[in-house]
């Protein structure tokens, strides 16, 4: 091999399967507990096959499994299926009203084809501790639904990031569907997200959500934060700065303040701890101020 020559990536050998619904899905992981992977868009796993750093000895393809791709509003709750690409979010019109911030994240995730192929699930269950969904969810107080043989189960989303590449799915269930409350009257969100390059990968992403009360305060906050620490996390010292606040420019500017305390970057290429902590205040305080005008303007409307 000549020097500098790039290195052909190969995956290590696997079985594959394309099971034709879930029943039969949940089957096979119950069978093959903590031997497969499941696999969606592919966008974030294919990777980690290729340079082996994901060894599955079975790959279990989605593709044809139904149920999973369906945007529904049932009660106070809109549904949201795990195999429902970026680009039907970003498009969704029920969403775009409802619920902005999804469309300010969708359109920022990479580029037409990761947007036609990638899903929202996928993003999720693979947890990288940059990806924009986990910000959104957290800040949206959304949940995931997990469906193993033995049942059906919903955990809320801040407490489904673990760690680094890691959730509160087991290896037995299928991450199937998100679910986030229906906002009420006078709500407004938004995203907000540091990159390097248009769709790259966070440097800092913050989802933020408020709702506005009759006197102008600011009733419920939610506010998500990614890549700058271990995993999303919700920043929940923010969210005690804005709750009962008129939300004045110096207010957001606390709570983005506020926001970067409670964050735990690390030095990377993306830049040194001091600059991250400067950038979670500053892109916090944006989503913000943007989530405040919607609110404002939803009130009006």
């Amino acid at each position: 091999m000549l020097k500098g020559a790039p290195v052909e990536m190969i995956p290590a050998s696997f079985d594959y399967v394309r099971p034709a619904d879930l029943e039969e899905t949940l089957q096979i992981l119950a069978d093959r507990e903590g031997d497969a992977k499941l696999l969606a868009g592919g966008f974030s796993l294919i990777p980690l096959l290729k340079l082996r750093l994901a060894q599955p000895s079975l790959l279990v393809d989605l593709r044809d499994v139904p149920g999973l791709d369906d945007i529904s509003r049932e009660g106070d709750e809109i549904r949201i299926g795990a195999r429902v690409t970026h680009r039907r979010l970003r498009e969704h019109p029920e969403l775009r009203l409802l619920l902005p911030i999804i469309r300010d994240a969708a359109a920022g995730i990479a580029d037409p084809q990761i947007r036609n192929w990638g899903t929202i699930g996928g993003s999720c269950a693979h947890a990288d501790p940059s990806a924009d969904w986990p910000a959104v969810v957290i800040a949206l107080h959304g949940s995931f639904v997990c469906r193993s043989l033995a049942g059906e189960r919903v955990v809320p989303a801040r407490d489904f990031f673990l760690d680094t590449f890691s959730t509160a799915i087991s290896p037995t269930e299928v991450l199937t569907e998100v679910r986030i409350p229906v906002p009420g009257e006078g709500t407004g969100s938004a995203y907000a997200k540091l990159e390097r390059r248009a769709g790259d990968f966070a440097t800092v992403g913050c989802g933020a959500q408020v709702r506005l009360g009759s006197d102008g305060r600011i009733q419920a906050a939610g506010i998500g934060l990614t890549a700058v620490a271990e995993t999303p996390f919700a920043a929940t010292s923010a969210e005690a700065v804005l709750v009962g606040a008129q939300p004045s420019d110096a207010v957001l500017q606390e709570a983005g303040a506020a926001a970067a305390a409670q964050s735990r970057p690390a030095a990377d290429t993306h830049g040194p701890v001091d600059y991250k902590l400067a950038m979670v205040r500053e892109m916090t305080a944006r989503a913000l101020r943007v989530a405040v005008a919607r609110a404002s303007a939803a009130k009006e409307s």
